[in-house]
């Protein structure tokens, strides 16, 4: 039995799809779970050449033996769900919960016509605020009151615990980062709900005794798209000097979320987000964008020596592995060293 939980180090934008899609390829499990909040979180990487960004279906669906799912703490928006499964041609392996929560027009609308959401907290727009609202409230459709859905139904945490109880293996892929939880995070700069481990296995129905791994996912710098606090944050000098306006094109463009920001890793907050998360390993990201020496690197010692330094700091510093390292967009771009280290 092994259950691996992947959730964001710090404001998302961590590159936890590119971890999920590799550790699927890695180790073929049995299922996947998309957990988190909803459509309001966009996973991007580059599997065989050809780019894929998805809000609902899990990164896993690489893995054609992987069986995938949708638990019920996460909203399904029903189009953006049947898109994603034409375009991942999943058809006929990818479940939802009954009781995941629905998004409807409406809830888009009132989010786009909130003043407080549009200008204070700049949120993605994607109705997941009010949905939750109404789900607090006992109103929220549920799946199972969706007819272009029921083919799609199950009971995703009995799914996923007969897959544990026969000795099999679940990988479940958490979304946005620990400074946007609700409960945790820099509120009220936070998404609408919570975004530690805990949640991530009670989203899809998984107890904690039955979770053996949870990676945490920091990227090698900090991005923040949203408001709120940011420490150590660059200037756009700093940014133009490091290289990062470049190589990090998410930090400087527009989007509905606003103008991302940059800063330097944050050890006080990662010290914080591991200790919640009682994270066992660390997958560490764009560390080709800090150092573009490493991009495409696939052993750790042909790293570069400020790279290697890097990395070793942190291990003193947090004390937990950096057992992943990814040195660019796609999939098999990454520095494998669980053999090693666990």
């Amino acid at each position: 039995m092994s259950c691996t939980i992947l959730c964001g180090g710090f404001w998302g934008d961590e590159g936890k799809g590119k971890v999920v899609s590799y550790l699927s390829v890695a180790d073929k499990p049995d299922a996947a779970a998309r957990a988190g909040v909803g459509p309001n979180a966009e996973h991007g990487f580059t599997f065989e050449g050809k780019r894929h960004d998805l809000r609902q279906i899990t990164c896993a669906f690489v893995c054609e033996t992987t069986n995938l799912f949708i638990g019920p703490g996460v909203l399904v928006n029903p189009e953006i769900f049947l898109k994603e499964v034409e375009k991942t041609k999943t058809r006929g392996r990818i479940w939802i919960d009954r009781q995941c929560g629905i998004i409807e027009k409406r809830h888009i609308k009132a989010e786009h016509s909130s003043e407080y959401c549009t200008r204070k907290l700049k949120t993605m727009g994607m109705g997941c605020g009010p949905a939750n609202a109404d789900r607090a409230n006992r109103i929220l459709k549920i799946a199972e009151e969706i007819d272009e859905l029921k083919p799609f139904l199950t009971n995703v945490s009995d799914e996923l615990n007969d897959v544990l109880d026969r000795g099999g293996s679940v990988l479940i892929e958490g979304s946005q980062g620990w400074g946007l939880s609700l409960f945790h995070g820099t509120y009220p700069y936070v998404t609408s709900k919570d975004t530690t481990a805990s949640t991530l296995a009670a989203d899809v129905g998984i107890g904690p005794l039955k979770i053996n791994e949870v990676v945490v996912a920091f990227k090698s710098f900090v991005t923040r798209a949203s408001p709120g606090p940011l420490a150590n944050e660059y200037s756009s000098e700093e940014i133009k000097q490091l290289g990062l306006e470049e190589a990090e094109t998410a930090i400087v463009y527009e989007k509905p979320g606003g103008i991302r920001r940059v800063g330097h890793f944050d050890f006080e907050t990662a010290k914080r987000v591991l200790r919640m998360n009682s994270a066992t390993q660390i997958a560490l990201t764009c560390i080709d964008k800090l150092y573009p020496e490493c991009r495409g690197v696939k052993s750790y010692d042909e790293l570069g020596v400020q790279a290697r330094d890097f990395i070793s700091n942190i291990e003193t510093k947090l004390k937990v592995p950096v057992t992943l390292i990814s040195t660019g967009p796609a999939t098999r771009e990454i520095i494998d060293l669980r053999e090693s280290k666990l």
